[in-house]
């Protein structure tokens, strides 16, 4: 009985010399890789460490013997103290059917002590001796486990507490989304142990790769297409995919990114009130891997730490592009203006693939910017106020705020949607309407009218758009806002610029502008081109004989009834004085002459107290009679001086 006591208190002491050795230790993988070592220095003549691995467990570290194999199955006492989360001790190895030996003498006792981490088994200590273990010894032994385990799981909390502040630490500083998730990697990678890494984040229909470390073969793919494969399905899903045995596995399948990795996570990098998880966290090695409780939880919690950088770098991202869309419009044309408005949201508004910026003019709405679409076809159509807020729900008040509102399939069908608004195919036809599985639409606002109308289309996700895109779509509402009104008002400045103040008719300066558009054009598609320059007749004797307030009301009633007969598509022009002007595109010789006389014949109609307006006209035509903008010009002239002369309209030149 002594001399048990007495061997009770020897071990209890080795025990204790062993913990505290173990105490020293910084890792997890350091205390499991001493602790055979340990005991076999304190008087255990064979230790050994077994974590699970695939069907069976492998051999992380042993001592007392060369012969134990890498791996066993699960169906000895290994297997059992692992499933059962008890220890199993066998007296007799010779009486067990499932014990697995070392050596073909193998013999004696065989003590296996399961080893937790937190609420879970994550390796089997197993002790053999030539003799029995005692009662007392077990006891010993089992609380030593239970000692190990306590150690084990101070050293995940403890790591989890260190990566999260090494990760605070390092990330907030950046301002780059780029730079912090490369960053993260080079932090999470060498604590996880894992060789690979990457990050994916959706841009559209497809998930781009934006970080990466180390090569697994795949170095071409920098994006993910839409489709049915893992990645995607980690999008829709939100949750984390952890897989032992890649090869093995019955998912969905893997890209070709992901091949040649057994052991592989697939963990979504939460951003603060995103549905859709935008951004996928990839790591794996090219062996198989039992991820432990206390992993998939430093992932979780590493992974929101992440989501919370890079939100912040994202709003600093999204706030630069408007200090550079602000910079960039300052005298950019309107078109530009719109177009860079309109790639800025669908690049930053989580879930667009394609869209479009329809902006006010007027009562009515026309599309100025298309991405992923053909703008000229769309160009020619036209929505009132009315018509868009049946697209929007008719929702005045949310729309008057400029509130972003999701059009999805699931919820109703967009094509039927759209023909309620305009029974013109032009929409089916070029923007593929009857394909669109959701929309973000958002009016933009500036004091209480609605400037412009933001489209954002996705072709592929029913809910693609979530409260996230709503968010970001809203950020973007104020300065784009404020950008369309400068536009607005330069757009009124120039056009004032342009127009004469009396008559309302472009003016000399949009004249040669318009001109010169309009000549290029014409050489481009190869159709003839006519000007017209007119002189009123009677004009000086209303002004001396009855004052120059009549006078301006002569001119403004000869404007007036030239634009009565103006053909669409011709362009009308004051040029200055008692001079008018205008541009017939598709009209030859004969149909301008015309076209002048109907003008004159108009005109002669036009009297003030018995003082009656007439027109001499000088009619050119491109490329029949002149090259270029010079001829033309000159042409058209001298034969409206010689009509002068000879006291007719237009002078016959055929």
């Amino acid at each position: 009985m002594l001399r048990r006591q007495a061997r009770s208190k020897r071990q209890l002491a080795l025990l204790v010399g062993v913990l505290e050795e173990l105490g020293q230790l910084p890792t997890r993988e350091a205390v499991l890789a001493a602790l055979p070592e340990l005991l076999q220095r304190q008087g255990e003549g064979h230790a050994s460490i077994w974590v699970p691995s695939g069907e069976g467990f492998r051999r992380l570290a042993f001592s007392g013997t060369s012969h134990l194999p890498d791996a066993i199955a699960a169906t000895g006492v290994v297997g059992r103290a692992y499933a059962t989360a008890q220890p199993q001790y066998v007296r007799d190895v010779n009486r067990d059917p499932d014990y697995i030996p070392a050596t073909s003498a193998s013999r004696g006792s065989e003590l296996a002590l399961p080893l937790w981490e937190g609420d879970q088994v994550v390796a089997v200590l197993n002790l053999e001796r030539a003799r029995p273990f005692l009662e007392d010894e077990r006891q010993g032994l089992e609380r030593f486990a239970r000692a190990v385990s306590a150690q084990l799981s101070r050293l995940a909390e403890q790591l989890e507490t260190e990566l999260l502040n090494h990760l605070v630490i390092s990330l907030v500083p950046l301002k780059s989304p780029r730079a912090i998730l490369e960053r993260a990697l080079e932090i999470l990678m060498p604590i996880l142990n894992l060789p690979y890494g990457g990050v994916l984040m959706q841009q559209g229909a497809q998930m781009l790769l934006v970080a990466r470390q180390g090569s697994n073969g795949s170095d071409s793919q920098s994006g993910i297409p839409f489709g049915p494969s893992l990645v995607w399905q980690a999008y829709r899903d939100g949750q984390p995919v952890f897989i032992e045995r890649a090869s093995a596995y019955q998912g969905a399948p893997l890209e070709a990114l992901l091949e040649g990795l057994e052991g592989l996570v697939l963990h979504p990098i939460p951003l603060p009130g995103a549905q859709r998880q935008r951004v996928l966290l990839y790591l794996g090695e090219p062996q198989p891997r039992a991820w432990r409780k206390a992993e998939r939880e430093l992932l979780q919690a590493a992974c929101r730490t992440i989501g919370l950088a890079l939100e912040a770098a994202l709003t600093h991202e999204r706030l630069e592009a408007l200090l550079q869309l602000a910079r960039d419009t300052v005298e950019a044309p309107p078109a530009r203006v719109y177009q860079q408005v309109l790639e800025a949201a669908v690049r930053l508004v989580p879930g667009a693939e394609k869209g479009s910026l329809l902006v006010r003019k007027g009562e009515n709405f026309y599309f100025q910017a298309v991405v992923g679409f053909e703008l000229a076809p769309l160009a020619r159509l036209h929505f009132t106020e009315a018509d868009h807020l049946i697209w929007y729900g008719g929702d005045r008040s949310g729309w008057q705020r400029g509130e972003p509102r999701i059009i999805s399939t699931d919820r109703l069908s967009i094509a039927e949607l759209s023909r309620s608004t305009t029974p013109d195919d032009t929409l089916e036809r070029v923007a593929a309407i009857d394909r669109l599985q959701a929309n973000l639409t958002m009016p933009i606002p500036y004091q209480g009218e609605v400037l412009a109308l933001l489209n954002l289309d996705n072709f592929h996700d029913p809910v693609a758009f979530d409260s996230y895109s709503k968010g970001v779509a809203h950020f973007f509402s104020a300065p784009v806002a404020a950008i369309l009104h400068e536009v607005r008002n330069r757009k009124l400045l120039e056009e004032a610029a342009l127009t004469d103040a009396l008559t309302g008719l472009p003016n000399r300066r949009a004249f040669d502008r318009r001109l010169g558009e309009e000549l290029e054009r014409a050489r481009r598609h190869g159709y003839p081109l006519s000007l017209l320059v007119m002189d009123l007749c009677g004009f000086k004797q209303v002004n001396d004989r009855l004052g120059h307030a009549r006078g301006d009301e002569a001119l403004v009633r000869v404007a007036q009834a030239l634009l009565l007969e103006q053909r669409k598509g011709d362009s009308l022009f004051r040029w200055g004085g008692d001079e008018f002007a205008a541009i017939l595109p598709h009209a030859d010789l004969p149909g301008s002459i015309t076209a002048a006389q109907r003008y004159a014949n108009l005109v002669q109609t036009i009297c003030l107290e018995g003082l009656c307006m007439g027109l001499n006209i000088g009619v050119a035509t491109f490329p029949e009679e002149a090259a270029d903008q010079t001829a033309l010009l000159q042409l058209a002239d001298s034969r409206m001086y010689k009509a002068k002369e000879r006291g007719v309209a237009v002078v016959q030149q055929l």
